[in-house]
């Protein structure tokens, strides 16, 4: 066990400092001091401590975000979409590691994380702003799903422009989600 924590470990300080393409099995085995050969009797391939890495991240952004949805504040499609945003944000800064896999590291295991993750989050939110009746009942649950999608791409486009998240690209999406769902707003708010 402590020789797989060191290896996470190890991963994990590498995506911080020097992104997903410097952190191979061989620089994490190197960092961790393990024996490149010894690695594979802890992890099959680099792809398996990557998935075990953003597991843990999946895990810690889903209770975040679950404490955002829980919160009785704010009420408006505006204050759910900013304190969403704001949570992802700020996770994705100081966590280095994450963004590098959420958006660099993509491959078949982390791209199913990715979509399960948006997934489960989509259907808490679609149900949360049907409930404070801020977009009518009759809303597709794909349009929460489709927020979600647009959401990664900003932010994948933010983490590209600058380490910390561009905050123009963030403002804009949050502009576009805003915009996207007050189309869906009952009849009598969607004037507003």
């Amino acid at each position: 066990m402590e020789r797989r924590r060191a290896i996470l470990d190890a991963a994990e300080a590498l995506l911080a400092e020097q992104g997903y393409e410097a952190a191979t099995l061989k620089a994490i085995g190197e960092r961790a001091g393990i024996p490149t050969a010894s690695m594979y009797h802890y992890f099959p391939d680099r792809h398996q401590v990557d998935a075990e890495l953003l597991q843990h991240h999946v895990q810690q952004l889903d209770a975040i975000l679950n404490g955002v949805l829980e919160d009785p504040e704010p009420g408006t499609l505006e204050g759910i979409g900013d304190a969403l945003i704001d949570a992802v944000l700020a996770y994705f800064r100081d966590h280095r590691s994450c963004t590098e896999l959420w958006f660099a590291g993509r491959n078949e295991t982390l791209d199913a994380l990715v979509r399960g993750f948006d997934e489960a989050q989509a259907e808490r939110l679609w149900l949360l702003l049907v409930e404070r009746n801020l977009i009518a009942a009759d809303t597709p649950r794909h349009v929460a799903q489709i927020a979600f999608e647009v959401a990664n791409r900003f932010f994948d486009i933010a983490f590209r422009r600058s380490p910390d998240g561009d905050d123009v690209t963030i403002n804009e999406g949050r502009r576009m989600l805003t915009a996207y769902f007050r189309t869906y707003a009952p009849a009598a708010g969607r004037s507003a």
